[in-house]
């Protein structure tokens, strides 16, 4: 097997492979500019780049050993598993942790014997993703009642919603989506990691925001990425106040909107509970939400490790699975 680190040169070529805004090569340069150690592989035949791949590694407190980890990758068969052995040998590495950007039932596609079903996962198993390729007015039509009427309601009370690419827009951004992590309660990354990513993926053209406002005052603010044919949407934030314009509802529809402007095929919501999701579950209300556009819940094959230190990786899980402890590869994703 012919695996070669990548450099500059290759960046347009690394770009056409992937196929998650993770996976991009701007994304490397952001993880970069915080200071993770950040590896680009390729694997060529016949001299021609073939698959392409980056990981980060991040390392386990108290030892001299590194997590490899590798979002929205390749398919995990035999081929990568050889190149990952090949890595992880050379950087030290206790264990790898990939979660493949393949769906579950996508044909002929079989996880390799040497990756063990993890039992850490870091990103959702399970995502909304909306085709765009469809006109509005259909788009529309396949949404859940509820979801168009909020729409509407949303026009007629006066929601307005606001593209930026700018200072203003994203400290606007920041501040309702701190708030709203706060009140809720949940992980989010800090200010520098935002700030660090929205300069590089802005730069690259793969950065905007969207504020939604409703008498001037803004109540909803949406981060999205483009990359290649795809719209994601992996951070937001709302106010507490004016929660009956709609105004999550009118944001959501302006960039379904931006979308299919843009020509994009498809939008990626980020995330979603499993189909048969306990309807107490703290995340139920994002889940629905999401639902309510009509888009296909899809299975991912989940999150697999390669081991080479077992006594080091069972030691690791078993002390996370006692404590809660989230050590630094936790924060390798935009959760």
């Amino acid at each position: 097997m012919d695996l070669r680190p990548l450099d500059q040169k290759y960046k347009t070529q690394y770009n056409k492979l992937v196929t998650h805004v993770i996976q991009s090569w701007e994304w490397g340069e952001f993880r970069e500019k915080l200071g993770t150690t950040v590896l680009r592989y390729g694997i060529f035949v016949d001299n021609n780049l073939t698959v392409a791949f980056q990981l980060t590694l991040h390392p386990i407190p108290f030892t001299s050993q590194f997590v490899g980890y590798l979002p929205k990758g390749p398919i995990p068969n035999k081929q990568m598993a050889q190149a990952l052995k090949q890595i992880g040998n050379e950087y030290n590495c206790a264990f790898i942790k990939i979660e493949p950007h393949i769906s579950s039932d996508a044909p002929l596609y079989s996880v390799y014997p040497s990756f063990l079903h993890s039992p850490k996962p870091l990103f959702t198993k399970y995502n909304f993703v909306l085709d765009l390729t469809p006109s509005e007015e259909d788009l529309l039509k396949g949404m859940h009642s509820k979801t168009r009427y909020n729409i509407r309601l949303a026009e007629k009370r006066g929601v307005i919603v606001k593209e930026y690419t700018d200072t203003k827009g994203f400290k606007e951004f920041l501040k309702l989506h701190f708030e709203t992590t706060e009140r809720q309660n949940f992980h989010s990354h800090n200010q520098n990691y935002h700030q660090k990513a929205w300069e590089t993926l802005l730069e690259a053209g793969i950065a905007r925001v969207l504020i939604a406002y409703y008498k001037k005052k803004p109540l909803s603010a949406w981060m999205l990425y483009t990359f290649k044919n795809t719209l994601y949407y992996p951070y937001g934030g709302s106010s507490v106040e004016y929660k009956e314009v709609m105004a999550n509802n009118s944001i959501a529809w302006e960039a379904i909107k931006i979308g299919k402007r843009l020509g994009l095929k498809e939008f990626d919501m980020w995330g979603a509970l499993g189909p048969n999701a306990d309807p107490n579950d703290p995340w139920q209300g994002f889940h629905r939400f999401k639902q309510g556009y009509g888009g296909k819940l899809i299975e991912y094959l989940g999150t697999y490790d390669l081991v080479f230190n077992d006594p080091l990786y069972w030691g690791f899980n078993l002390v996370d699975r006692f404590t809660g402890l989230k050590v630094l590869m936790l924060k390798a994703l935009g959760k």
